[in-house]
């Protein structure tokens, strides 16, 4: 699929827009402060190895104890791109499908595309070349996408290296890498917005999350600084006004890098608390936290499927989750 960027039409207005986020990102709605409605199951969508494999499925009726769906076998396997799936996002869309971004390759200019009715069957996939008109461009990781119901726009959010960019915070030991956070919109995933610098919070980052927490927007951010001192940690960052910032300054780690690195966090709200998992990538395995203000979290014990890599966290109502549990 190419990328028409010039197609912008009314989609040139979503950058000034204040919007909900994504309902992956939440157990249910939290618009303006609303109470949530309890959602009866949540589906976790992953990777395991480098991602040749495939988009596999768990799912859980709390968000904590997770069992493998589809007999352990992956819903999608990939065929655009570098035909890897890394880090895939799901979001449910005002159309009543889902529809799921991935990381392609290491080094594409853009990431995977698909859409289902159930989780189960995806449509042809697509390649959303975001970054094919910008030479600098070394890569496209970890795409996270959010619908906005008020507006009816799809935003993605995901990680570039521009070469030469930010010189300020390139140094040897990254090896030419030095990341910043990009976003696009579409409203029919056919006309795209131009891609525009999403967060830049003066350091090297990676895997930003977007969220909505008391009317205000959030970002879980990885710091991947290496140099003086390796960050590799996890950091909330607010928005003064809309969904596309401006931000405030970044606040402090709530991950702890002597216990492990964080990568790939996913975020979700159970009832009145939020669960933020993440991929303790050099020690293997997953954590996660659980908080309900975003100032103070506590470990929590969870049971997730066996050589699990990061992905996201989408909630479903009861019909859904019964035919993913039949298959």
């Amino acid at each position: 699929m190419s990328f028409r960027a010039l197609k912008v039409g009314m989609l040139g207005l979503a950058w000034g827009l204040g919007v909900a986020s994504c309902g992956l990102a939440q157990g249910a709605a939290d618009q303006e402060g609303a109470a949530p409605v309890s959602q009866p199951a949540y589906v976790f969508s992953f990777f395991r190895d480098n991602g040749q494999a495939g988009v596999y499925l768990a799912l859980s009726d709390d968000a904590v104890q997770w069992r493998e769906l589809n007999g352990g076998k992956p819903v999608l396997v990939p065929k655009v791109g570098g035909k890897l799936a890394r880090d895939p996002s799901i979001c449910k869309g005002g159309d009543g499908r889902y529809h799921m971004v991935w990381t392609s390759s290491w080094t594409d200019q853009g990431f995977g595309l698909a859409h289902s009715k159930d989780l189960l069957d995806w449509s042809a996939q697509e390649f959303v070349a975001v970054n094919q008109d910008e030479p600098r461009a070394k890569n496209t990781w970890a795409p996270e996408i959010f619908y906005d119901d008020a507006s009816g726009l799809y935003w993605v959010i995901w990680a570039t290296t521009m070469e030469g960019a930010f010189p300020e915070t390139q140094v040897k030991a990254d090896k030419g890498y030095n990341h910043r956070i990009y976003a696009v919109t579409t409203r029919d995933f056919q006309a795209w917005s131009p891609r525009k610098l999403f967060y830049n919070g003066g350091f090297n980052v990676i895997d930003a999350f977007l969220f909505r927490h008391e009317g205000r927007y959030g970002l879980v951010v990885k710091d991947e600084t290496v140099e003086p001192t390796p960050a590799k940690d996890l950091h909330i960052v607010w928005s003064l006004k809309g969904v596309d910032g401006p931000w405030e300054k970044v606040g402090p780690a709530f991950t702890n890098n002597q216990d492990a690195w964080a990568e790939g966090p996913a975020v979700i709200r159970v009832n009145d608390r939020w669960l933020v998992y993440f991929d303790q990538y050099n020690k293997g395995g997953y954590g996660a936290l659980e908080t309900r203000d975003f100032q103070s979290f506590a470990r929590i014990e969870v049971s997730l499927p066996a050589g699990i890599r990061h992905g996201t966290i989408v909630a479903v109502d009861a019909q859904t989750a019964e035919r993913l549990r039949q298959k």
